[in-house]
């Protein structure tokens, strides 16, 4: 069910001609080629020249997809950016705060990982992708030799993660070499 924002008359004469209206004006405006202060002849110029884009069909319709396309980038965009608010808690796009601590590589990844998840997911892309890896795990967890490789992968690590834990063990603390020294 289409609604009235959906309607023919304003997906192809409306939305692009307030595009084209809105672009031309503002490159007007900025440049100032007829002046400073000329504001109604920028807006009666770029009223002419939307209503003349809008009159050609190729052009139109080339803008109508761009602006679907475009509006979905920037929604993209706008939760990258609320995403990362949430991870680095600054008004300003830093990864560090007023301490100068930066926030850990993990929270970026998985802000971005997740885009990137909801992407493949909303497009459709993902099912060709998840069946692809469906048939990697398959070959991974299904076999007959799966069952004992992945229980002794299991109980090593583990093994690994206690022995690391009781030891003190960080592998992203800064490591200095105490057997060469620099002069």
């Amino acid at each position: 069910m289409a609604t009235i924002l959906q309607s023919d008359l304003l997906v192809n004469f409306l939305y692009p001609m307030l595009f084209v209206f809105v672009l031309v004006f503002a490159v007007l405006e900025k440049t100032q080629i007829f002046g400073e202060k000329k504001t109604q002849s920028n807006a009666v110029m770029a009223l002419f020249v939307s209503l003349i884009f809008v009159g050609f069909v190729f052009p139109k319709i080339l803008v109508v997809n761009l602006v679907q396309f475009m509006a979905v980038g920037l929604f993209v965009v706008f939760m990258i950016l609320v995403l990362w608010g949430f991870v680095s808690g600054n008004k300003d796009l830093s990864v560090a705060d007023g301490k100068s601590r930066k926030i850990h590589k993990l929270f970026a990844v998985l802000v971005f990982g997740s885009i990137i998840f909801a992407l493949l997911w909303f497009t459709g892309f993902g099912e060709g992708i998840l069946a692809g890896l469906s048939k990697v795990f398959s070959g991974l967890f299904s076999s007959d030799w799966s069952g004992a490789f992945w229980t002794n992968f299991v109980f090593i690590a583990i093994v690994l993660v206690v022995i690391f834990v009781v030891t003190g063990f960080n592998p992203f603390k800064k490591k200095t070499n105490m057997w060469i020294k620099l002069k």
